[in-house]
């Protein structure tokens, strides 16, 4: 609601309104669910390019699966993370248009036969299953400009509504299946996938995404230009966020080929001009893989298609590098397991497949064109790029932080700031004035205020806003390092009970504000939330220690608890092993609230630092090149 009224120009005016109303404005903005719809930095990333998009007057379109249940609801009992459903979809979602005349037919497995048409080979996918996938468009204005671009979600539904034969033979059970087995598919984000059915529901969530998507933006090109595939290139770009949505590669193939009698050359040479990918990782183990077993089954002529991929790369490959067979395995689409079984690499799928492959920090860029990448950098060395990440300002400082914005405008004399950041260098030369830093400080004191409440009100706990706040709110992973973070707060607790007196009349108070969700599989994660909770309790209730030092877990941390702990914070953590984090995008949100940033030299912070001065920074830690050397190796 907000984002909106902002954008549009009008929150001042509707806030009047709904005060003759006898309604307040921040009261009926806190009732706003918060959507949930993506993961961490990355969904949020997401929403931050679409803000962008239609403010910057581009033609874009966002795609995503419209969860019944988003980002699951996390409740602390006992210090122990509880999963719960988010309801989010309750009362429905008066942003949507539910598009009903807009939907596709989704396939699943079955089998395919081959036939003769025309003297050339045809391939059906005869599917075992199938459902539909129904478009809800939200509409996304852009800031002080009369364009709106679209985010279309899809949400499944069955092919048929009810099995009437089944009912009237008594078979209450399997008349509704088909319509729970449907719905399954856009009920949670990130299903657990510990277990094969987990699994098998993942990647029936990322086809059914991707196909929608695909047949919606083949129609619309279709309509506008009919029998003329030369400018598909030149009208449509496919922006893959990490490995998700690559399956969208031979999706898009079998359009091509199957369903409108194209080539292979011909269809291959238009996927490659069409996608791009963006990499979100450094890490070897997190990069997709899907057995070969499941995909044969859930996605029959998908996989057909890949093999045929795979074969054509490696005669590439073949032809640089000739019969270095090592090479030729290690860059393979499909692995070959260890126990006899096989993967589909899916981030080798996409680079092979897109015409730019980027990373999402400068460092983060160079290391995977030196490590996961290696091969396919030393393949195609001008296909490797950086796209350093980015927040929205707008979002993360105008709109969060109203008082900050008021201050950054009446010194810099207008608000063009909201729209090209670079103008913030004019503060430089007001650094020094003294009644400017007593405003800065009481704009921080108020949001801390703010801060101080809301963690009353979820917690329990009384927190001093006249204390320093070391907050790091992110999702748990012990490559982020909270544990390292609740490390060196057990060690500061310890100094406290050591210290006299007249030491502790010294210290500056300090309340550290750890928030974040563990996926539910991660059981490591789990402990590392219950060790907070656990040092919370101990440190809160110290008496002896009092407000020197506090401890606060803030629980369900989402979007909205984000617009409340930012702009309150004057120290955050962003500590992750260097080479370990690709960019980070809630260091750039602390950074442009006046927060002070203590990390390591990883990801965007190398950036920031370049930006705004290593000195405004307490950077610690061994370094990328540094990290191989300390680490211990295990001789086991």
């Amino acid at each position: 609601l907000l984002n909106t009224l902002y954008n549009l120009g009008i929150k001042d005016q509707y806030m009047e309104a709904l005060s003759e109303l006898g309604y307040d404005l921040e009261a009926i903005a806190e009732q706003e669910r918060d959507a949930a719809l993506g993961n961490g930095g990355l969904g949020r990333l997401a929403a931050c390019f679409l803000d962008s998009m239609a403010t910057l007057n581009l033609p874009a379109w966002g795609y995503g699966i419209r969860y019944s249940y988003g980002m699951f609801r996390q409740s602390i009992v006992n210090g122990f993370q509880h999963e719960q459903p988010d309801y989010w979809l309750t009362f429905g979602n008066p942003w949507e248009i539910e598009r009903l005349i807009v939907s596709y037919p989704i396939k699943f497995y079955g089998h395919v036969s081959v036939h003769q048409e025309e003297g050339r080979q045809v391939f059906r996918w005869n599917a075992g299953e199938q459902v539909t996938a129904v478009a809800y468009d939200n509409p996304i204005p852009g800031f002080r400009t009369r364009n709106c671009i679209n985010l279309r979600l899809w949400a499944a539904k069955p092919s048929r509504e009810f099995d009437l034969e089944a009912f009237n033979t008594g078979d209450y059970v399997q008349a509704i299946l088909g319509k729970q087995r449907a719905e399954t598919l856009s009920s949670v984000l990130y299903p657990d996938d510990r277990t094969y059915e987990g699994k098998e529901l993942r990647l029936k969530q990322q086809h059914f995404f991707v196909s929608a998507t695909l047949q919606d933006v083949v129609r619309r090109y279709k309509e506008a230009h009919p029998n003329n595939w030369d400018l598909l290139p030149e009208r449509v770009a496919f922006q893959l966020n990490d490995t998700h949505p690559t399956i969208a590669v031979p999706e898009l193939m079998r359009i091509l080929m199957d369903e409108n009698k194209l080539g292979w050359t011909a269809s291959w040479a238009i996927c490659c001009k069409v996608f791009a990918f963006t990499n979100h990782t450094v890490l070897p183990e997190a990069l997709e893989k899907w057995p070969v077993s499941l995909m044969e089954k859930l996605l029959p002529r998908h996989m057909q298609i890949v093999y045929d991929i795979n074969w054509r790369f490696l005669q590439t490959v073949r032809a640089k590098y000739g019969d270095d067979w090592e090479r030729i395995s290690r860059m393979s689409i499909i692995e070959d397991g260890t126990q006899g079984d096989k993967f589909v690499r899916m981030a080798y799928l996409a680079v092979a497949a897109s015409h730019t492959v980027n990373g999402v920090a400068a460092i983060h860029s160079d290391i995977i064109k030196n490590t996961i990448f290696k091969d396919f950098a030393d393949l195609f060395p001008g296909k490797f790029q950086n796209k350093t990440n980015g927040v929205t300002q707008r979002r993360w400082l105008a709109f969060c932080n109203p008082p900050l914005r008021r201050l950054i405008t009446e010194r810099l004399g207008s608000d063009e700031w909201i729209t090209d950041l670079d103008r913030l260098r004019g503060l430089r030369e007001h650094a020094d004035d003294p009644t400017l830093q007593q405003a800065w400080r009481t704009v921080k004191h108020q949001a801390k205020q703010r801060a101080a409440a809301k963690i009353h009100a979820l917690t329990g706990v009384k927190v001093s806003p006249n204390a320093l706040f070391d907050i790091q709110i992110k999702r748990i992973h012990e490559y982020k390092r909270q544990l390292l973070n609740v490390l060196g707060i057990i060690h500061r607790y310890d100094a406290i009970k050591k210290m006299s007196p007249e030491e502790r009349s010294k210290l500056v108070p300090r309340v550290c504000i750890i928030g974040g969700k563990a996926a539910p599989g991660y059981e490591m994660a789990k402990r590392i939330i219950k060790l907070m909770c656990a040092v919370g309790e101990k440190i809160n209730n110290d008496r002896d220690v009092g407000d020197l030092l506090k401890l606060v877990f803030y629980p369900d941390y989402n979007v909205s608890g984000a617009e409340i702990l930012i702009p309150a914070s004057e120290l955050s953590q962003h500590i992750s092993t260097a080479g370990t984090e690709a960019s980070g995008t809630s260091n750039m949100k602390f950074q442009m609230n006046g927060c002070l940033i203590i990390g390591t030299m990883d990801g965007a912070n190398i950036e920031i630092a370049e930006e705004g001065g290593a000195e405004n920074m307490f950077i610690f830690g061994a370094k990328t090149e540094e990290v191989r050397a300390v680490l211990f190796v295990s001789p086991l």
